[in-house]
């Protein structure tokens, strides 16, 4: 059984839910990377989506936008953020890893290359937010076939049709992005609520809430329908708002902070 299939099954035995933070691979420094993944575990995350920088992340807003642009103006690129992963792994066999990117870094190391490498890294799935699910079927079966999990992003504005194709050939998780513009804007729950609950009806897959959830009141509010809520702009935001060397602190400190609202439980006091 996978690391991603694993980790929701005991989430789901426990009546938890997932919590998973974003973070772009490089940023704020690329030294700081495996640390702050580290940190973020420490703190309550259950997986961690790890960006590949790029420089038109079409799907993100200024934030994340400005994280790519610092991480690539410091040499982190596809090889670079694997080897991130095979650091993380150095002490963490456990928690799944997801990257999430875009079509050029992949399509420039080659396809099978790419998924040749990230699963010898260890990663466990991978999002390529402009690969067409119309056009994913041969991409899918590969990253299966070399036990890493293909997931695709559902939104507000897919069709019926197309949610189907996505659901056909998705595995690890279902990625509902919350809005209809991108990254780091403000959420309708009430809406989140419903969509996920049509999609939930749909598969057995597990479904992930991102985009707009930035605390323990949005997440706990997303969590009564998701299996898991993701978060990157928040976490973005706060690596970089301090000295760069603090920035693990302030990773587990907000994990910690989000796990427990999703617990339902008084929010911990957490030292470095």
């Amino acid at each position: 059984m996978s690391r991603l299939a694993t980790t929701f099954q005991r989430l789901s035995a426990a009546g938890r839910k997932a919590l998973i933070p974003y973070v772009t691979s490089g940023f704020p420094e690329p030294g700081l990377t495996v640390p702050i993944m580290h940190a973020l575990v420490a703190g309550g995350a259950d997986a961690i989506e790890l960006g590949v920088p790029f420089s038109d992340p079409m799907a993100d807003g200024p934030v994340i936008q400005h994280a790519n642009e610092r991480a690539l103006s410091l040499g982190v690129g596809m090889r670079e953020v694997l080897g991130f992963v095979r650091g993380f792994r150095g002490r963490d066999d456990a928690t799944p890893v997801v990257l999430m990117g875009y079509a050029n870094p992949v399509e420039r190391m080659g396809a099978e290359r790419f998924l040749d490498e990230a699963a010898q890294a260890g990663v466990d799935g991978v999002i390529v937010v402009d690969y067409p699910p119309e056009e994913s079927e041969a991409f899918a079966a590969a990253a299966r076939a070399r036990a890493i999990d293909p997931i695709f992003l559902l939104a507000p504005t897919t069709t019926e049709e197309r949610t189907g194709r996505v659901l056909a050939i998705a595995s690890g998780y279902v990625y509902y992005v919350s809005l209809k513009g991108i990254t780091g804007g403000n959420i309708d729950t009430d809406d989140v609520v419903r969509r996920v609950g049509a999609i939930r009806r749909r598969t057995a897959l597990p479904v992930g809430v991102g985009f707009g959830i930035r605390d323990g009141t949005t997440a706990r509010a997303v969590a009564e329908a998701a299996d898991a809520v993701i978060i990157g702009t928040r976490t973005i935001q706060l690596l970089e708002d301090g000295p760069p060397g603090e920035a693990p602190a302030r990773a587990r400190a907000f994990m910690a902070e989000i796990r427990a609202a999703l617990d339902g439980v008084p929010y911990p006091e957490v030292t470095a």
